[in-house]
């Protein structure tokens, strides 16, 4: 089965089923209202998705009006990065190579932007060992961490330069 690439900002028709994709992923992201999930879309620099609703990415650039807690994180210490907010791939989706032709895609947005950096950050607590190894594989490394709620949630800051 082949799958492409679509902007979401030209194509609404998947939205809702997106945040219901976001949504039953919230332990790894976080859980979202529709209104945000739309605001996030129009600010976003990036916003692609593969059909039908399989899987999508939102990143924000660093001077994008975001206002983030990650986000910012990276905003005080790079000069110009893409922030991938979240990538989520539906659970009948996975295991077929559609995280990383969503990223592949954005490494090349990234360059046409003159974006040195990918930054992200992914889960340590609650642990989410499948993404690390994904991460890792495509050449993200650590530049640092973070812990919030009260202890129950620990991250860790990563980036990738081109």
């Amino acid at each position: 089965m082949s799958f492409a690439i679509k902007d979401l900002r030209q194509d609404r028709s998947a939205w809702r089923a997106l945040l219901a994709v976001n949504n039953a992923n919230a332990r790894e992201t976080s859980v979202l209202a529709s209104d945000k999930f739309v605001r996030m879309i129009a600010t976003a620099r990036v916003g692609t998705f593969i059909e039908p609703a399989a899987a999508f990415l939102l990143a924000f650039a660093h001077d994008d009006a975001y206002d983030g807690g990650h986000f910012l994180w990276f905003r005080e210490r790079f000069e110009r990065f893409l922030y991938v907010d979240r990538v989520v791939v539906a659970e009948g989706y996975r295991r077929r190579g559609l995280g990383r032709l969503l990223y592949g895609d954005l490494f090349h947005r990234s360059s046409e932007l003159g974006c040195p950096a990918i930054a992200c950050e992914v889960n340590v607590q609650p642990p989410n060992p499948t993404s690390d190894a994904f991460h890792a594989d495509l050449g993200f490394r650590q530049v640092g961490t973070a812990t919030f709620d009260d202890g129950a949630k620990t991250v860790r800051y990563l980036v990738r330069q081109r």
